[in-house]
């Protein structure tokens, strides 16, 4: 039978349960942090993707402030980057719905 060992995070008050002769199982607090970190930095990186994106799209030159064509252009381009990403979501769900309810 295998021993529990339980080793606490430095800096934290969560702890990760390990054991000795079998696979690591982590803490659920662990786990919920994890995943939330995890949802966190994709977010960013979809922020930092739209961002680069659009700024090579409606950036001519860059100067001491926004002209009206480059705000516009900016709002534009963000606008349908997310319409775009809520028809995808939108469509991928149906299809798994779909699939779902033929017994896939």
């Amino acid at each position: 039978m295998a021993t529990r060992v339980r080793f606490p995070l430095k800096g934290t008050n969560t702890r990760i349960d390990t054991m000795v002769e079998g696979t690591p199982q982590a803490d659920p607090e662990l786990q919920r942090f994890i995943e939330s970190e995890t949802q966190r930095q994709r977010f960013q990186q979809v922020v930092h993707s739209v961002t680069d994106m659009c700024w090579e799209k409606c950036m001519d030159k860059p100067g001491p402030k926004l002209d009206s064509r480059t705000e516009v252009c900016l709002v534009n381009c963000v606008g349908r980057f997310i319409d775009t990403s809520k028809f995808v979501l939108n469509r991928l769900e149906q299809n798994s719905k779909g699939r779902l309810g033929m017994g896939e």
